[in-house]
């Protein structure tokens, strides 16, 4: 009888033991976010990748300002932004915490087709724009305002002498499907474009490749995976799942550009030859770049695109603890 109601006490406190278990899962659950973008698209496969119990949803939203309200406004425990968005975040006082790179790069500058300029020959480029100016006509250069593109074209320029503001007509073009139209119904000369829809520019024939816009201080930095400090102190082993899961995902499409390719043309709709044509330009990379970081909100900065100087803020806003316990390797490894 003593034994029959030990091997019952010890079965029940094992139950507790799983139950407790299953409850501290639950409450590590993470609800994800991301935007509905040829970079952003592959985040939709990280809740498949969750382990240990943690369940994590994803959540699609039309841009990435959308994902940003609805995390600072608590309705997401993580989510996926861009750098600018970040910086952007830490400008405006938000609580929002840096835990992994996510993709960078899908920048493209491109100029008509119609134009006898090579790609990357910057002379030959400062002198069709003299050649405008001397004819009294503006040299139209369209992006989507604020956006990576924008900050990256804006970079490359001053790089090479060219003020957008002085030399060039810049031309606000906010959806970045429509630029396309904008270069065939000749309203800009020259355009920063995101792929895939750069991709689907070149592949029209509306426009050709004049240059990757990396040459700057931000480089080809895009996309970063964040949270909120109250996210990280309720629920750890969620966060650590996500971090996980963007890791192995970005790892997976690596491997399998078919992958890549198949993901990118869910999330947009475009052909399937247009999103082979953006998967050279984008780089799947889990590192976080805190000096390039830094680079960027001083930009954004100095372009006025910021009220204040956030860069003493990025060093606390980075937290390298969930890609050290995921990869093993100092964050020294990984950007910071």
């Amino acid at each position: 009888m003593f034994k029959r109601t030990v091997k019952t006490l010890t079965l029940v406190a094992a139950l507790g033991s799983a139950w407790a278990g299953t409850a501290a899962h639950a409450a590590d659950s993470i609800k994800l976010g991301y935007a509905k973008c040829a970079h952003c698209s592959a985040v939709a496969l990280v809740p498949a990748q969750a382990e240990n119990g943690v369940q994590i949803e994803g959540v699609n939203f039309n841009t990435g300002n959308d994902v940003l309200t609805a995390l600072v406004s608590k309705n997401l425990d993580v989510a996926q932004v861009t750098y600018l968005h970040f910086v952007t975040a830490l400008d405006k006082g938000f609580d929002v915490v840096a835990i992994a790179g996510q993709i960078n790069g899908g920048s493209r500058l491109l100029i008509s087709s119609a134009l006898p300029v090579q790609a990357d020959d910057w002379a030959g480029l400062k002198k069709t724009i003299a050649d405008f100016k001397a004819q009294g006509k503006p040299f139209r250069v369209g992006a989507s305002r604020g956006n990576a593109q924008d900050l990256h074209m804006r970079g490359t320029f001053a790089k090479h002498g060219i003020d957008v503001n002085k030399d060039l007509q810049f031309v606000n073009i906010p959806n970045p499907a429509d630029h396309l139209q904008a270069l065939r119904r000749n309203e800009v000369e020259m355009i920063s474009a995101v792929d895939p829809f750069a991709a689907q520019i070149v592949l029209s024939d509306a426009a050709k490749l004049f240059s990757f816009p990396y040459d700057q201080a931000a480089g080809k930095l895009s996309n970063l995976i964040v949270t909120r400090s109250d996210v990280l102190k309720a629920k750890p082993a969620g966060v650590l799942e996500a971090v996980r899961g963007v890791i192995k995902v970005n790892a997976a499409l690596g491997k399998n550009q078919t992958l890549f390719v198949d993901t990118i043309q869910k999330a947009t709709g475009l052909p399937p030859a247009v999103a082979q044509g953006s998967v050279s330009n984008l780089y799947p990379d889990h590192h976080m770049y805190r000096p390039a970081t830094k680079a960027i909100a001083q930009m954004m900065y100095d372009l006025k695109y910021l009220r204040t100087d956030v860069t003493p803020k990025i060093d606390k806003a980075m937290d390298y603890s969930f890609l050290e316990k995921v990869t093993g390797q100092p964050k020294a490894a990984m950007g910071y």
